[in-house]
């Protein structure tokens, strides 16, 4: 053991592992101590959160620090070589000093936990990047891990440089929630509590058919395979039941770091309209769609290629001009009367500077188009512009809804 920045912080040991993890590794010729994917290597530690709960957490790659907020399936050996994970991590830690860690409860960290909440998650969140050494990093928040870094840029906007997030959301359950959902929530409940550690695949097939619809034979496989290492049915089931009940929206008013969201438009998981909802919530952010039907993207599709162009153009610029290109845009949005907008308007006007129409955006925010129409109408009127196009022009040029 030894201690990093004051906190106890100790080597990975191979008893930490599930045994039939171990001996399925050892017969592959994989290294427990140092995973390697290719040109990178990764290295596992630990750390005590402040209610003494183990977390682990890996260190890949050189350059800028980017810590990634854990979401709900995650272990920093599996993941590092799955063929749904690897191109995803190889290209961050190709370019950055990667830092990430296994949820409470999931992975190499602590399985056996009493309590579970977003203020612990961020907690946890706290003593990783202290045991790193890090002072200001960059936050990358994919799923569930979204919330967690949403509410840890809130807590300390003094050490996060700039906030990434992907395929994540705000909150989970709807303000007034159909029967339909209260029904299709408790029945994956009911899966994972009841077919979540079977050696047969067929229950956490719909998970996988969820978060990865296009995937390969190979990458289904790996990711159902993911499911049963990463988390016991018990641990599972509670973070998922603990997850519908997640709402950050007052706390994404306070983020006052540079933010990037992007959403894949077709996500089985979290719903496109989440994303526009997360974007429009906090001050001065960049919203990028994604064309694509996974939750978690792969290598061999379209959107693979623009959220990388996209994340490495944000996360090179000046982190303290573009702090100041975002007060300053919140300022002539507030000149301007944005204020005046509602935020299911400010959605409509951030998909009218994306060039949607009016089929598109009714389409996107689920209303018809009428009501898509109605919306856009008010926005000029409240503006006081004459058409469409000016109403685009005006949102570009001031970060609007984007």
């Amino acid at each position: 053991m030894r201690t990093l920045l004051g906190k106890p912080c100790m080597r990975r040991q191979s008893g930490a592992l599930p045994r039939r993890w171990i001996e399925g590794c050892q017969a592959r010729k994989v290294v427990i101590g140092r995973a390697i994917i290719r040109k990178v290597e990764q290295e596992i530690r630990f750390c005590k959160s402040r209610d003494g709960v183990r977390i682990a957490y890996a260190l890949a790659g050189s350059g800028p620090p980017l810590v990634k907020a854990p979401n709900h399936l995650n272990h920093l050996e599996f993941d590092w070589r799955s063929p749904v994970w690897s191109h995803f991590f190889e290209h961050l830690a190709q370019h950055n000093r990667l830092v990430r860690f296994d949820e409470r409860g999931m992975g190499l960290s602590d399985r056996h936990v009493e309590n579970w909440s977003i203020d612990l998650c961020i907690d946890d969140l706290e003593a990783v990047v202290d045991a790193a050494g890090l002072e200001r990093f960059s936050l990358l928040g994919l799923s569930q891990g979204g919330p967690f870094a949403i509410g840890y840029a809130v807590r300390h906007p003094e050490r996060v440089k700039r906030l990434v997030l992907l395929n994540t959301f705000a909150r989970v359950k709807p303000r007034v929630p159909s029967q339909a959902w209260l029904d299709e929530t408790a029945a994956l409940h009911t899966l994972m509590r009841v077919g979540w550690g079977r050696d047969d695949p067929h229950y956490r097939q719909i998970f996988t058919q969820m978060y990865i619809p296009d995937a390969t034979l190979e990458q289904m496989r790996w990711f159902n395979e993911l499911q049963r290492v990463s988390a016991s049915p018990e641990n599972a089931a509670r973070q998922f039941r603990e997850t519908l009940e997640i709402n950050v929206l007052d706390l994404c008013a306070q983020v006052t770091v540079p933010t990037l969201v992007m959403h894949s438009t077709k996500d089985g998981m979290v719903p496109f309209q989440r994303g526009l909802e997360l974007a429009g919530a906090i001050p001065g952010a960049r919203f990028v769609p994604l064309e694509s039907a996974s939750h978690l993207l792969l290598p061999d599709e379209p959107a693979w290629p623009i959220f990388r162009e996209e994340m490495g153009r944000f996360l090179k610029e000046d982190p303290d001009g573009a702090r100041a290109n975002a007060a300053g845009a919140v300022r002539d949005l507030q000149g301007a009367h944005l204020s005046l907008l509602s935020s299911r308007e400010r959605q409509v006007l951030g998909l009218v500077a994306l060039g949607l129409t009016n089929p598109a955006i009714a389409e996107a925010l689920v209303i018809s188009p009428a009501t898509a129409a109605r919306h856009v109408h008010n926005i000029l009127t409240k503006l006081a512009l004459s058409n469409r196009t000016e109403l685009a022009a005006w949102a570009i040029a001031r970060n609007a809804g984007l």
